[in-house]
């Protein structure tokens, strides 16, 4: 797990040939340190007691960690490694003159970068320093040798970097350049994926169906993209609803126009009805053609060219000649109202009835009196 520290300054910037050196106090030893719970991945408790015990914080390979690992301006993200130490180190710690210094480590620190020396001793340049380290933390109940209760165990220290930031977690009082003695303060920073290890640091709010939760960046950026997702299955979802309501809309349409379809095949199919009618109509028309006009003959013409006949016959060729069928239906129409149609029986027997018969249907008559 990754740490930073703030750091006890125990002397002021001093100008080198090499560059501006300057000592501080970076960690101490035998005492138990508190961490808000939210730092250590504890979302039910308030505070988290670390014992950083003696022979931890100043066994030989803790302390040879320090050895010219690298400062820097404020804390890189995932701390310095071997391909950004050229980009991001402004000096280093000095391997001469790392020492215990009762319950603390004293490093001299030196910096090499102009720009960075110029920015530290301005009046209103950043002053305060941070140390970022790895160590394990064993999470176990106990008692410190100097009767410190505590709830978690720190062990294998291994130094990263230094860092000039604008303000230290451990308060102004911790500032390049001063002496005074100040309360030791830190702060861990966490890489891991473990989604329970909050980033005390770096932590954002993330509105889920209205409800704010805070959570790191790495949470944030999981929960935003899962947000999303569902965003966009729910838009996929709602284009897939529109999609399947627009197409049975089309279908209850075509099924309409089908049906209506149906309904005029089924008004225009020729009922027995339909066709006693149809030859009623004919009957009376002809009936009528022949009372206007006597000599047409009506065999094989159709109603309409049966009409014009019978307007020609009566007005002359020229009348119909370059008429509509509505002129010439309404011609016929006033020809048939002074026309009295003519009966076809009483035409057939006006002078006498006339019986044609064979020799047998002869012989059949004076039997019966005929």
């Amino acid at each position: 797990m990754n740490f930073t520290d703030v750091m006890l300054v125990a002397g002021g910037i001093k100008r080198t040939s090499d560059g501006a050196a300057v000592i501080a106090r970076v960690a101490r030893g035998g005492n138990v340190q508190d961490y808000l719970g939210s730092e250590m991945g504890f979302v039910d408790r308030k505070i988290v007691r670390v014992y950083r015990p003696e022979d931890q914080v100043f066994s030989q390979d803790a302390i040879n960690s320090y050895a010219r690992k690298p400062i820097t301006i404020n804390h890189p993200k995932g701390g310095v490694t071997p391909e950004s130490w050229k980009d991001l180190a402004v000096g280093e710690i000095d391997p001469v003159g790392i020492m215990r210094d009762g319950d603390f480590v004293t490093v001299p620190l030196m910096f090499r970068d102009a720009v960075a020396i110029s920015l530290v001793e301005a009046a209103d340049g950043p002053k305060e320093l941070s140390m970022g380290y790895s160590a394990d933390i064993e999470f176990v109940d106990g008692v410190s040798p100097s009767g410190e209760p505590y709830d978690a165990v720190m062990s294998n220290f291994d130094m990263n970097h230094v860092a000039v930031v604008p303000e230290a977690r451990g308060g102004k009082e911790l500032r390049i350049g001063d002496g005074a003695h100040a309360r030791w303060g830190a702060s861990p920073h966490n890489d891991r994926k473990d989604p329970i290890m909050a980033d005390a640091i770096n932590t954002r709010t993330v509105l889920i169906d209205g409800l704010s939760v805070v959570t790191t960046d790495a949470g944030a950026q999981a929960l935003e993209k899962l947000q999303k997702q569902i965003a966009d299955a729910e838009t996929a979802q709602a284009a897939t609803l529109a999609a399947s309501t627009a197409a049975i809309a089309a279908k209850d349409e075509e099924i309409g126009t089908l049906k209506a379809d149906a309904k005029k095949l089924t008004d225009a199919a020729l009922t027995p009805e339909k066709m006693t009618q149809m030859v009623a109509d004919r009957v009376a028309l002809e009936t009528l053609v022949k009372s206007i006009a006597p000599t047409v003959d009506s065999a094989n013409v159709g109603d309409a060219d049966l009409r014009k006949a019978a307007v020609a016959s009566t007005y002359g060729d020229e009348m119909v000649k370059d008429a509509s069928d509505a002129e010439i239906t309404g011609m016929f129409k006033a020809l048939a109202k002074d026309v009295k149609p003519v009966d076809a029986f009483a035409d057939g027997v006006k002078g006498g009835l006339k019986v044609v018969t064979n020799d047998a249907w002869g012989a059949f008559l004076p039997a019966k009196g005929a």
